[in-house]
C-alpha cells in the first residue's frame, strides 16, 4: 500500500463534502481505495445520523418537484435542527432529491407506522386468499402473506424504497448519511404527490 498523500485527502473531501481528518482515516482504513473509502464513511455518517434521531426538529424546509411534462408535481416538508442546516445546500438537495424521489416511485406515505392498520389488515387479506387460491399448505400461507406485506412495505415506503438513483441504497440511508454530514437529526415530515387526472 502507498501512503496516503494530502492530494489523495482532498480528491476524497471534494467527493464526500467530509473533514479533513474523516477522510484521512477513510483512506487509511481501506488502503487508499477510494470507493470503499467512501462506503466507509457513508456507513459512518449512517450510524452518526441514527444516534442523532432522538433530537428535536424544529426548523426545515418545503421543496416542490415538478415532472418534466407538468402531469406529476411533489411536495416534500424536510426537518432538521438548525435554521443553518436548513439553508444549507446538502439540506436543500436532499430535500429535493426526495422529491424526485417520491415522483418517480409513487411512495404511499413515509414509513410503515404511517399506513393505517386497517389498510395493512386488508394486504394480508389479499395475500392469504391469493395464497389460497395457489394451493398452499395452510400451515406456511401466513407466512408467505407476511413475506408479501415486507415486499409491500419496501414499495410502498419511502424511507424503505430503493434509492432511485442507486438501488443498492434505501432512501432512509441517504436521509442518515446527509444527516451524520451535518450533524443533525434530520425527518422527513410528510409529501403530496399530485398527478394529473388522480
Amino acid at each position: 500500500m502507498s501512503p496516503i498523500t494530502s492530494k489523495d485527502v482532498v480528491i476524497l473531501r471534494k467527493k464526500t463534502g467530509l473533514g479533513v481528518m474523516d477522510c484521512k482515516r477513510a483512506l487509511e482504513e481501506t488502503g487508499g481505495d477510494f470507493d470503499k473509502a467512501i462506503e466507509y464513511l457513508r456507513k459512518k455518517g449512517i450510524s452518526k445520523g441514527e444516534a442523532r434521531a432522538e433530537r428535536p426538529t424544529g426548523q426545515g424546509i418545503v421543496d416542490s418537484y415538478i415532472h418534466p411534462g407538468g402531469r406529476i408535481g411533489v411536495l416534500v416538508e424536510l426537518l432538521c435542527e438548525t435554521d443553518f442546516v436548513a439553508r444549507s445546500e446538502d439540506f436543500i438537495q436532499l430535500a429535493h432529491e426526495i422529491a424526485m424521489q417520491v415522483a418517480a416511485a409513487a411512495p404511499i406515505a413515509v414509513r410503515r407506522d404511517d399506513i393505517p392498520a386497517e389498510k395493512v389488515e386488508k394486504e394480508l387479506e389479499i395475500y392469504r386468499e391469493q395464497i389460497k387460491e395457489q394451493g398452499k399448505p395452510l400451515e406456511i400461507i401466513d407466512r408467505i402473506a407476511q413475506g408479501k406485506l415486507e415486499k409491500f412495505f419496501r414499495e410502498s415506503c419511502l424511507l424503505e424504497q430503493e434509492y432511485i438513483k442507486d438501488n443498492k441504497q434505501k432512501v432512509g440511508d441517504i436521509v442518515l448519511a446527509v444527516a451524520g454530514k451535518l450533524k443533525e437529526n434530520i425527518r422527513v415530515s410528510r409529501f403530496k404527490r399530485f398527478a394529473l387526472g388522480e
